[in-house]
């Protein structure tokens, strides 16, 4: 099942339009790295290769072996015992191929990486007379490592492609046929991984879905937010242990390292970089304090990881004691919604980061958080949306309310903002996934309804 990727598609496609190119796609895991080359080399004569953790001459044995497979004649006399004399082989074929190297950082594990990466680079340089090449993977430090000066395939790829998740937009088309209001809840739920998404079953309830999904330790979505997502991490305990306090909310470096580290010995750093490098957390600044490290905070960046952490991770024992259905009542239906809210937040600054690539909303030089101080009230604070333009600042509240935002409530949080003497604020708005009581001509006011119609 293939959706979305429009941006990346065209930009594969267009690589290999002319040949000759070596192409890096890389992501974490599961995020849909190999189904979008798949769908993009249907068009063409290719040979896709998944590489196996063993030695260079092994791997270069299988290709054989997998050419073969997908119906390339191969005589038998002929053996590989590197790649170099499979693209020399695949050259003297005299026909245009597309070859795939799926999983790459494999290749490095039971191998000199140097020595692998050179081999890559003189094939890049020597032995794509007629071919394009695709190297791929999920390890997001080895593939970051090809990227930078100083490796060997620095500078050698004619396209490079990150692939992240889906966005809120996106992943609803797997659970299509629910109001706007279920969709927020399924994609702050179940996050924009298509390999997770793909559980959905769209014809039965949220609950449902949670309990088949996040509840039964044998599926394919609790392995992913259990184990696969972490399993490139060295640090694997500490990783868990950093993921767990992150759970549904933010914290500083200072508020982690008091519960992780409270002798500074600064372990944490390590494990916290490992993490931002799988993109499985982010640091984020806010928008009007980009240079105070004291104000940025990290938090868990996949929506079905921090489901997980949030409610099932230390409370397994108690599943398997009570079960699925009542764990479910007593444990994630209380607090469902304010776990949501938080998480529309985040789909808000997507849907205007979304208007703004398409150009619909000119002039915007930054989203985020705004962070303020409010020396008169002697109270600080965020507001939950922030867009920065030249002239200032226009911010936004959200509501994940099930009715209609009254204008009270509107009026009530006006009069507070209009206090906070430090703001430049060009205008102010509301969000409110289930719409408004009423216009309310002061402000900017957008519902679910809009958020998804873009």
């Amino acid at each position: 099942m293939f959706y979305g990727r429009n941006n990346e598609y065209n930009i594969l496609n267009n690589a290999l339009k002319s040949p000759n190119n070596a192409i890096v796609v890389y992501g974490k895991r599961r995020v849909g790295k190999t189904t979008l080359i798949k769908e993009v080399i249907q068009k063409h004569d290719s040979i896709y290769y998944e590489c196996i953790e063993d030695t260079l001459e092994n791997n270069a044995s299988l290709f054989k072996a997998e050419m073969i497979k997908q119906g390339i004649d191969v005589p038998s006399y002929i053996n590989f015992n590197n790649f170099i004399d499979i693209f020399a082989y695949i050259n003297s074929l005299n026909k245009k191929y597309v070859i795939v190297i799926d999983e790459y950082p494999y290749l490095k594990t039971l191998n000199n990486p140097k020595v692998v990466d050179s081999t890559f680079q003189n094939i890049i340089d020597n032995n794509l007379k007629n071919t394009n090449l695709i190297i791929s993977g999920s390890s997001m430090r080895i593939m970051n490592e090809i990227l930078t000066e100083g490796n060997a395939l620095f500078g050698r790829f004619k396209e490079k492609i990150m692939v992240e998740e889906l966005n809120y937009v996106e992943s609803s088309s797997f659970y299509s046929n629910k109001s706007v209001y279920d969709k927020i809840m399924f994609y702050s739920i179940f996050g924009g991984s298509p390999f997770v998404n793909s559980s959905i079953n769209p014809d039965i309830s949220l609950k449902e879905n949670i309990i088949n999904n996040f509840l039964k330790n044998n599926t394919n979505v609790y392995n992913y937010a259990d184990n696969m997502l972490l399993s490139d991490l060295a640090n694997k305990v500490q990783a868990r242990r950093i993921v767990s306090i992150l759970a549904n909310t933010k914290k500083k470096y200072s508020e982690i390292e008091a519960i992780l580290d409270k002798e500074k010995t600064g372990k944490i750093n390590v494990a916290l970089k490992s993490l931002l490098e799988l993109n499985v957390i982010k640091k984020v600044y806010p928008i009007n304090k980009k240079n105070d490290s004291k104000k940025a905070y990290y938090e868990i960046s996949d929506n079905a990881l921090r489901f997980f952490y949030t409610y099932v991770n230390n409370n397994k024992s108690i599943l398997s004691v009570i079960g699925e259905e009542a764990f479910y009542d007593q444990y994630i239906e209380k607090s469902l919604l304010s776990y949501v809210s938080y998480r529309f937040e985040g789909i808000v600054k997507n849907y205007f980061s979304i208007k703004v690539k398409k150009g619909v909303f000119k002039g915007v030089l930054d989203i985020g958080t705004y962070y303020y101080d409010d020396s008169i009230n002697k109270s600080n604070g965020e507001f939950d949306v922030a867009l920065k333009k030249e002239a200032g600042y226009e911010i936004y509240e959200v509501k994940f309310y099930k009715e209609p935002l009254k204008s009270n409530i509107i009026k009530k949080e006006l009069e507070q903002i209009k206090q906070i003497k430090e703001l430049n604020i060009i205008s102010v708005g509301f969000v409110n996934v289930s719409g408004f009581e009423e216009q309310y001509s002061d402000c900017i006011l957008l519902s679910g309804e809009d958020i998804y119609n873009i």
